[in-house]
């Protein structure tokens, strides 16, 4: 299965430059052989969004608040992670790539991406719209399996498979790539895209796991971050999950770092079999793949309650919208509701999660989701600029009313994933070239009590009940099954991140 997958998207490949994407003509033939009930849907981690106005230029403060919400821009989030002194070193990913995995894609993400520049001052990147290429320049490049469908919403009257439409990806898209440049404004970002997402277990999984290897294998890249997932006990068995994994073996000995959103259903986890008859949810706590797989950093999310106008310094702000940070005067960031994280049914306990820090949730025997969180709820999410055709995003409504074009404030563990990848970019640049696996790092670190109150920001206060019949976890000292060992001081993680990792 494993090589049947590779070859069938390899053929028809050509090398990625930018502005121009790449393109593969031959058909997954080992996917469609695939059992039907097999795999579950695998579906984007945006789990809330709000569109605040529908020109170029980014919504107010005073906007934001009128919606119930504070939305974070670049600046205002390095401010809160302490990321300023990394780039006063001259840490900024540059010389590392990002690769990015989403169905679809978007076909006006290089619009997109110039608009965001422009409106927050990041640094442009050759391949985005209206941009001179010049030498040092980092790069945005597309890397197209099976072509690019054009982004459009069905017809409504449309009698399909049900599987998500093009537009309602494009959303992600736009998420994952302006957030992850933000982070780390001198990486190269390639979007990954197949041209579908699940289809009664056939396609879906199976093609962008063999895509993530094409990566992989063709040193494409150093981190790879992944914005979807499906619940464990989604699957029709562990050994059809188990046959996925052979993309993160491949870039665990590669040194590639692979990233995954924790989900946005609380310790809640649903099937989704098939795609046009919705899921079910199951009565257990359950951890959603690929953040639950040894071999991928699950990132977690939270509240921040910070000030979302800072251009330095973390401030915690009690007295703006949301209510949740107004309800828990005081705390910088709170364990997101709805942000997923438990333990595995599948998968004990790795090794690394032997040693936690003191007070910490026991892990048991089972492995624990997630190892690392960062912002989530998008009552302090993030903005982010798309373009979507005028009949809305895929039957997704603003309000009641379509969405379109325009400014969205976004959450989901789809925002807290990009930006990990973009910090474990700098801590690339810093090695002098990819960490491979960072879990062992990461709780190498956390095990020291001094660098644990340093280089992580302990999140002690939430829960993720999403769901009120099914139990969830509650944020704890150390680590712990809503936050995992917290969100990152990134100036002084980062570094140390890179000397555990030796």
């Amino acid at each position: 299965m494993r090589r049947r997958l590779l070859a069938a998207v390899v053929g028809g490949l050509t090398l990625a430059v930018p502005s121009a994407a790449i393109s593969a003509t031959a058909a997954f033939s080992a996917a469609s052989t695939t059992a039907a009930a097999a795999y579950p849907s695998l579906k984007p981690t945006v789990a809330e969004y709000t569109q605040l106005s529908t020109g170029t230029t980014p919504p107010t403060q005073a906007q934001c608040s009128s919606a119930g919400r504070r939305c974070f821009n670049p600046l205002s989030v390095q401010a809160a992670y302490n990321v300023g002194p990394l780039y006063a070193a001259g840490y900024n990913g540059k010389g590392m790539t990002i690769a990015i995995v989403d169905s679809y894609g978007s076909d006006t993400m290089a619009h997109d991406l110039h608009v965001y520049d422009q409106a927050f001052g990041v640094a442009a990147m050759c391949g985005e719209e209206g941009v001179t290429c010049a030498p040092g320049m980092p790069s945005f490049s597309e890397l197209q399996l099976q072509g690019a469908p054009a982004t459009k919403a069905p017809p409504p009257t449309s009698k399909g498979t049900g599987q998500e439409n093009k537009s309602a990806w494009a959303l992600e898209v736009s998420l994952d790539v302006e957030t992850a440049h933000a982070m780390a404004p001198g990486a190269n970002i390639i979007l990954v895209t197949t041209p579908t997402a699940e289809t009664l277990g056939v396609q879906g999984f199976p093609q962008m796991m063999a895509a993530e290897d094409y990566v992989v294998q063709h040193h494409l890249a150093n981190v790879i971050s992944q914005s979807f997932a499906s619940g464990e006990g989604a699957f029709a068995s562990p050994q059809a999950l188990q046959r996925l994994r052979y993309a993160y073996q491949d870039a665990a000995a590669s040194g590639v770092t692979v990233l995954g959103s924790s989900g946005d259903s609380g310790s809640a986890v649903s099937t989704k079999t098939p795609v046009k008859s919705g899921g079910t949810v199951l009565p257990d706590p359950g951890v959603e793949w690929p953040a639950s797989d040894p071999l991928v950093t699950g990132v977690g999310g939270t509240y921040l309650c910070t000030d979302a106008n800072a251009t330095s310094g973390r401030t915690t702000d009690s007295s703006s919208n949301p209510a949740k940070c107004k309800a828990n005067p005081g705390q910088a960031e709170i364990g997101w509701t709805n942000g997923g994280g438990g333990f595995s049914s599948i998968f004990s306990r790795p090794s690394y999660q032997d040693t936690l820090p003191a007070g910490s949730t026991s892990v048991g025997a089972m492995r624990g989701v997630p190892d690392i969180s960062l912002q989530a709820s998008s009552g302090t999410g993030m903005l982010v600029y798309t373009s979507l055709p005028p009949d809305g995003n895929g039957g997704l409504n603003c309000a009641g009313t379509p969405c379109s074009t325009g400014w969205y404030d976004i959450g989901g563990t789809s925002l807290s994933c990009p930006q990990w990848a973009g910090l474990v970019a700098i801590a690339d640049q810093i090695n002098g070239g990819g960490l491979g696996l960072i879990n062992p790092a990461l709780y190498k670190v956390a095990a020291n009590p001094t660098q644990y109150a340093a280089d992580f920001n302990d999140i002690t206060v939430g829960n993720n009940t999403a769901n009120p019949t099914v139990p969830g976890y509650s944020a704890t000292t150390g680590w712990d099954a809503v936050t995992g060992l917290g969100t990152p001081n990134a100036a002084l993680l980062l570094p140390d991140l890179v000397a555990a990792s030796h």
